[in-house]
C-alpha cells in the first residue's frame, strides 16, 4: 500500500492522558515507531505539541473520544498541526491483546495509509456558533419537558383547559391560569375578562373546564416554579438566538438567501442549519454525499440480490430534527406550493413520515446548490410542479361548481352559495 504521510502520530485520546505515537517512515519504506504519554493539563499538551514538531510530525489522527479530544484538537490546531478527527468505527483494532499504545500504533499505521475517514470539523468560527446553537437546543427541549411536567399537573388538578384550547400555553390559558394559581376561590366573572380573540366564542367551555378543580399545594407549588423555570427558560433561548444573529454577521447574507428564496426556512432556521452544515460546501463531494452527512438519506444494504432495510441513519442528531420542521412548514405553505404538490404524490405512495424526511432530503439539496452556486430556488421541475398544481385546484374547483349546478338545479330550499 502507498504511504500518504510518511510521518505522521497516532493519538489514543482519554479523560486525564494521551498517548501518541509517532511514525517515521524512511527511504527505504522502513517505518520507525516513537511512543510517548502526555497528561491533558494545558502544560502537558503543549509539550505534546513541541514534541511533535521536534520529530517533524505535522499531520496527526485520534478518534472523537466524548469531549476528551477538543481540548487536544485546540491546542494542535493553533499550533499548526492538521488533525484529522475520526469515527471510533473506523480504526477499531483487529481482537486480541489491547493496550493504549498498541491503539495509537495501529492508528498511527492506518493514517500513514490514508486509510482513515476523517470526521467533518468546522472553522473555529462555526464550531463557537456550532455551540450556541445546541445549548439553545437543549433549552428548547428542557423547556419542552416541563410544559409536559406543568401539563401532568393540570390533569392531577381536574383542570381541562389543555381539551378545550388549542395552546394551553397562549395568552388566554396562561391568564387563567394565572388568576386560578394565585387566588383561593374561582371568580368566574373575572376570568371570562381573561379571555382573548377567538377564545371568546369557547368562554362556556373554558369556564367549565376550570370549574370545580382542586389544586393541592403540592400541584401548586410544582406548577408555580415550572412556570417560573419556563420563563427563564424563555429568556435564556432568547438570549441564545441574539447571540446567533450576532455570530452569524459574516455569513448574513446566506441567511437572508435561504430564507428569502426557500420555503419553510426562517431567518433563525437557516442560521441553525449553517451552524451545523459550515458555509463551505466544497468540503462535500456532492449534494448526494451532504444528505448522507446530514442522515437524511435512504442505507444501501443488499446482499445475494435481496434488498435488506432502506432505512435512514442515525446522523444529523441535531440537523434532521430542524429539517424535519422547516420540511414541515413548507408543505404548509401558500406561497410556494413546490414542496407541497411533491409532498401529497409521496404521501399517497409512501406514507406522511417518509414524504416528510424525502422533502427534507429535497431541501438539504436546495441548501447545497443554493451555497455552492448562489442561485435563487428554482427546481429543474419547477415548472411542471406549478402547472400540476393549477390543473388540479381548476379540476377541484370545476368539482365545486358542478356541485353548485346539481343542488341549484334540484332547487333545495336553503341551497346557496
Amino acid at each position: 500500500m502507498k504511504i500518504v504521510h510518511p510521518i505522521c502520530c497516532g493519538v489514543d485520546v482519554h479523560k486525564s492522558v494521551i498517548v501518541a505515537t509517532v511514525a517515521a517512515t524512511g527511504k527505504d519504506n522502513v517505518t520507525t515507531y516513537e511512543t510517548k504519554t502526555f497528561s491533558t493539563i494545558n502544560a502537558d499538551l503543549a509539550r505534546f505539541s513541541e514534541w511533535l514538531k521536534s520529530r517533524s510530525c505535522f499531520h496527526a489522527c485520534m478518534e472523537s473520544t466524548g469531549k476528551y479530544w477538543i481540548p487536544v484538537f485546540n491546542t494542535l490546531e493553533a499550533d499548526g498541526v492538521g488533525v484529522v478527527l475520526t469515527h471510533p468505527k473506523y480504526v477499531r483494532a483487529i481482537k486480541g491483546k489491547k493496550t493504549d499504545k498498541k491503539d495509537s500504533k495501529w492508528i498511527a499505521g492506518l493514517f500513514k495509509h490514508d486509510m482513515v475517514r476523517a470526521s467533518f470539523i468546522p472553522p473555529k468560527d462555526i464550531r463557537a456558533l456550532r455551540e450556541i446553537s445546541l445549548y439553545r437546543f437543549k433549552l428548547v427541549a428542557t423547556r419542552t419537558a416541563e410544559k409536559c411536567r406543568y401539563q401532568n399537573c393540570m390533569t392531577v388538578s381536574n383542570i381541562g383547559l389543555a381539551s378545550v384550547l388549542s395552546d394551553p400555553f397562549g395568552k388566554t390559558a396562561t391568564d387563567i391560569m394565572g388568576h386560578v394559581l394565585t387566588s383561593d376561590v374561582f371568580d368566574e366573572a373575572h376570568a371570562s375578562k381573561l379571555i382573548h380573540k377567538t377564545a371568546k366564542k369557547k368562554t362556556g367551555l373554558i369556564l367549565e373546564s376550570v370549574r370545580g378543580c382542586r389544586i393541592e399545594p403540592d400541584q401548586r407549588f410544582k406548577m408555580n416554579e415550572a412556570r417560573a423555570h419556563m420563563d427563564y427558560l424563555d429568556n435564556a433561548a432568547v438570549r441564545a438566538e441574539a447571540e446567533l444573529f450576532t455570530r452569524i454577521q459574516p455569513h448574513w447574507h446566506l441567511v437572508e438567501h435561504l430564507s428569502a428564496n426557500l420555503p419553510g426556512v426562517s431567518q433563525l432556521s437557516a442560521t441553525m442549519i449553517l451552524a451545523e452544515t459550515g458555509a463551505d460546501m466544497s468540503v462535500f463531494e456532492s449534494a448526494k454525499h451532504f444528505t448522507s452527512w446530514a442522515g437524511l438519506a435512504p442505507a444501501n444494504n443488499e446482499s445475494a440480490g435481496k434488498k435488506k432495510s432502506v432505512r435512514i441513519s442515525k446522523a444529523g442528531q441535531y440537523l434532521k430534527p430542524l429539517l424535519v420542521q422547516c420540511a414541515l412548514a413548507a408543505v404548509k405553505s401558500t406561497r410556494e406550493p413546490y414542496f407541497a404538490a411533491k409532498y401529497q404524490k409521496l404521501k399517497k405512495r409512501r406514507g406522511h413520515k417518509k414524504a416528510i424526511i424525502a422533502i427534507a432530503r429535497m431541501m438539504l439539496t436546495c441548501i447545497y446548490h443554493m451555497i455552492s452556486t448562489g442561485e435563487a430556488f428554482n427546481p429543474s421541475d419547477y415548472e411542471e410542479c406549478r402547472l400540476a398544481t393549477v390543473k388540479k385546484d381548476a379540476k377541484t374547483r370545476q368539482s365545486l361548481w358542478q356541485a353548485v349546478d346539481k343542488v341549484e338545479n334540484r332547487g333545495c330550499p336553503g341551497s346557496h352559495f
